[in-house]
């Protein structure tokens, strides 16, 4: 399992989140939906669980965690170079989906998962990809594909279908990227830390 993530600085994550909420708040807010997405993580069944960080690791990574640095480049090379760290079958997740539990995975983590397939996709509702399972951890699968555009998940999945694999999808889930994608985010996952601190910082006023 990886799990590509930003160190939580204010001004450096979820800056789309500003405004309404400051800087602060928006990295407040990114710390939460990464110790949720970390949380979910750990109880996974993954031989290896690392966190490929953009940052300085700090007391908020978990035991059971490898911290790796990401690579120079951009997004599509970061994550190739993730990929590329890898032997056996990979499934990577980002920090921007504080809902995703064991039973939204378990499709690509069961007994069998990967017979006949070649990769696991998780689509986003804004048209990027909040999951990519990868049999064979290719880096070429990944680079040069433009990513945080409308057309980040179509072009990458046909990339994955053109390299002649068999491609399952999961569900379609909502990323945060705005105000508004944190209020139905943590509306789908109540319970979670994102929720908690999203309810408490609206509670205080939005600003």
């Amino acid at each position: 399992m990886l799990v590509i993530a930003k160190e939580p600085v204010a001004g450096r994550v979820k800056t789309r989140l500003c405004p309404p909420f400051s800087p602060a708040e928006a990295a407040e807010l990114a710390a939460a939906a990464l110790a949720d997405t970390l949380e979910t993580v750990l109880a996974l069944p993954a031989r290896r669980r690392v966190l490929v960080l953009d940052g300085r690791p700090g007391p908020w990574v978990p035991p059971g965690f490898e911290v790796v640095p990401q690579s120079a480049g951009g997004l599509d090379e970061r994550l190739a170079a993730a990929f590329g760290g890898c032997t056996g079958p990979a499934l990577l997740v980002g920090m921007d989906t504080p809902q995703i539990t064991a039973a939204l995975l378990a499709p690509a983590l069961a007994p069998g998962s990967w017979d006949g397939v070649g990769a696991w996709f998780g689509p986003a509702e804004d048209g990027g990809f909040w999951a990519l399972g990868l049999a064979d951890p290719d880096p070429a699968l990944l680079r040069g594909v433009p990513m945080s555009v409308p057309e980040t998940g179509a072009v990458q999945r046909h990339r994955l279908v053109e390299a002649g694999l068999a491609v399952r999808d999961l569900p379609v889930l909502v990323d945060v990227d705005t105000a508004a994608d944190a209020r139905r985010v943590a509306s789908a996952a109540p319970g979670g830390r994102f929720a908690s601190a999203f309810g408490r910082l609206t509670g205080a006023g939005v600003r």
